[in-house]
């Protein structure tokens, strides 16, 4: 069912370019772009994930005003995209709401520029969701990718987005559009 889906941007944990754990900026275009696309697609959810506090006020406010402050009024399609935008602390209290909200665990759906033994192609995940009753909730990561625990608890991970060259590091933004209209654009 297409009225499940949710969406987590996860700044906290993913590795750095040394392969290190770290947390990752929370960035303005990240805020708004991917509400954008998630009230386009019509996504449940967009959680931004951040345990860092100065990262969740900024957060916070930068929501705020286009929800409650002035921007609710200069922009009245900016405040509908962030009415389903919402800032959580880890990937597990965000599974914990959705389970809430949906009465089950979703089926968690990682993304990664590499294949893995859980791979599933777009066509595939795309009849799933449209034959099931599941819930699906679509883990992105910043930095330079989600670490190996949180590939290790997602049900699937989305085949990579191929361009037509060996370079392949799209901006989350880009690939988040590009997923939800290859799993949930029209048919």
């Amino acid at each position: 069912m297409r009225d499940k889906i949710y969406l987590g941007l996860v700044h906290y944990p993913v590795y750095n370019r040394r392969n290190d754990i770290v947390a990752t900026s929370v960035t303005n275009f990240d805020i708004h772009d991917i509400s954008r696309t998630c009230r386009t697609y019509e996504i449940e959810k967009y959680f931004i994930i951040t345990p860092v506090d100065a990262q969740i006020e900024l957060t916070k406010r930068i929501i705020g005003y286009w929800k409650d402050g002035d921007g609710k009024t200069y922009n009245t399609d900016r405040e509908e995209a962030f009415s389903h935008t919402e800032i959580i602390d880890s990937i597990e209290d965000a599974v914990k709401k959705i389970e809430i909200e949906t009465g089950k665990k979703p089926k968690i759906i990682t993304t990664s520029a590499k294949i893995y033994p859980n791979s599933i192609s777009y066509k595939e995940l795309s009849k799933n969701i449209f034959e099931d009753d599941n819930s699906y909730f679509f883990i992105f990561g910043t930095g330079w990718g989600l670490i190996e625990d949180v590939m290790d608890m997602s049900d699937n991970i989305l085949e990579p987005i191929r361009g037509n060259s060996k370079y392949n590091h799209l901006s989350v933004r880009s690939a988040v559009s590009i997923i939800l209209d290859r799993v949930l654009g029209e048919k």
